[in-house]
């Protein structure tokens, strides 16, 4: 049945035999009239229909029927859709059935009986253009939701709320704000190297698969992702510096998840590398009038990806810079450790640099914690320039610890100078 129906119940056939005699002519070339002569057998037949998927724009029907009388239909029909617009046909003692669907259902309206024909015609033709109009609303309201939700995915609603805009299409060029944030890069060590192993589109699987893993934590964690470049991620934090540290961890603890799926299919372990760092940036719209796009521009924003490159060179997953561990309203709720500091690629002063070990298997982090002051004397001799301390101390200190990459950097940096 694919034309649209009107439905007709009435628990007398003269009754229906009118009704349809009187809408099929105004009706019947654009619309299946369908008659029914009590309320149960209507009920079945209306969720037959939505199944099916066929309009049903009107129904009308009597109130005095044994069994399920009008009211009580036009109540479970609303239940099942409230675009369906109900017509009920009463006489005089039939007040409180009106009140009753009134209270608790969506009534179109109410025609006394006997009814004049011209009313009747009237009120279809009324309720079936109001039914229809609903119906064009509706899809045009979901149409537009699914249409925000894609651009969404391109621009994030965070992006918008920052910038102070209610939706994509009050974002003009130019559009800017500046803002404390902290910035997370992330990326996937030697992928050029996994890449070359694989075809285009086992590419595109496999860093589609990995993101998924990962871009769901940033949300969770009150941040959002700024760019996707290749295997890399880019997100920001505005509320503040700890969900960074949160989202980090939380990516490397589903990373060895990943990687055991990873090792169950006969596939590679992957490992990645994370910087973080806090500072003043600008967030706004760069480009032209018909091609722009979302980003930041910032001297923090280049030094968290340098951080996340010197993950490589201290062999260690998670580093952040001296200006995100100020930021964390409490540090101890982390296993942080200074490790050094470093003269990143553009900035005059050196800047310390923190490691997060976390995630570092259970006996090297207890390790790590133990003999954290051990670690910090010799790091402290080593920038002091007394070698033999610095060595001693690191000497020890690999003893109680032998898995600490950095110490062992160290040790060799001691040793090559």
């Amino acid at each position: 049945m694919n034309r649209a129906v009107i439905l007709c119940v009435d628990d007398e056939n003269i009754v229906l035999d009118t009704l349809k005699e009187q809408l099929k002519r105004p009706f019947g070339k654009e619309f299946n009239i369908q008659t029914i002569d009590n309320g149960a057998e209507a009920l079945e037949f209306f969720k037959e229909l939505l199944s099916e998927k066929v309009d049903i724009p009107v129904i009308i029907t009597d109130h005095a029927m044994p069994g399920l009388k009008g009211d009580e239909l036009i109540i479970e029909v609303c239940k099942l859709n409230l675009e369906t617009r109900n017509i009920l046909l009463t006489g005089q003692a039939d007040a409180n059935a009106v009140g009753n669907v009134v209270n608790n259902a969506n009534l179109y309206r109410y025609i006394s009986k006997p009814w004049e024909q011209d009313d009747l015609v009237l009120t279809t033709r009324e309720a079936i253009n109001s039914y229809f109009e609903s119906k064009q609303l509706k899809e045009a309201l979901e149409h537009l939701l699914k249409l925000n939700r894609a651009y969404q995915r391109f621009v994030p609603h965070e992006f918008l709320k920052t910038l102070g805009k209610d939706s994509i299409i009050d974002v003009q060029l130019n559009d800017q704000v500046q803002k404390r944030m902290s910035i997370l890069f992330s990326d996937i060590r030697q992928f050029s190297t996994l890449s070359e192993s694989m075809t285009p589109e086992e590419n595109f699987r496999f860093i589609n698969s990995y993101l998924n893993q990962m871009g769901p934590l940033v949300r969770e964690n009150h941040g959002f992702i700024d760019k996707y470049i290749g295997d890399a991620i880019m997100a920001l934090f505005d509320r503040r510096a700890d969900d960074a540290i949160a989202a980090a961890i939380l990516m490397l603890v589903r990373l060895a998840a990943y990687n055991q799926g990873r090792q169950r299919a006969g596939y590679k372990t992957i490992q990645i590398g994370i910087g973080i760092n806090t500072g003043n940036l600008i967030l706004g719209t760069l480009g032209e009038e018909n091609r722009m796009e979302g980003t930041v521009i910032s001297d923090a924003v280049n030094v968290a990806s340098r951080l996340e490159g010197l993950t490589k060179q201290y062999r260690i997953p998670l580093i952040i810079s001296e200006h995100t561990f100020n930021d964390l309203e409490n540090p101890a709720n982390y296993a942080i450790r200074f490790i050094d500091r470093v003269l990143v690629k553009g900035k005059s002063e050196p800047l310390s640099i923190y490691e997060v070990f976390d995630t570092d298997p259970r006996e090297v982090r207890k390790a790590k914690i133990k003999n954290k002051k051990m670690f910090e004397d010799a790091i402290y001799h080593f920038h002091f320039q007394d070698m033999s301390k610095a060595s001693q101390l690191l000497e020890q200190y690999i003893t109680q610890n032998p898995f600490d990459t950095i110490a062992k950097n160290y040790l060799q940096r001691c040793q090559n100078i």
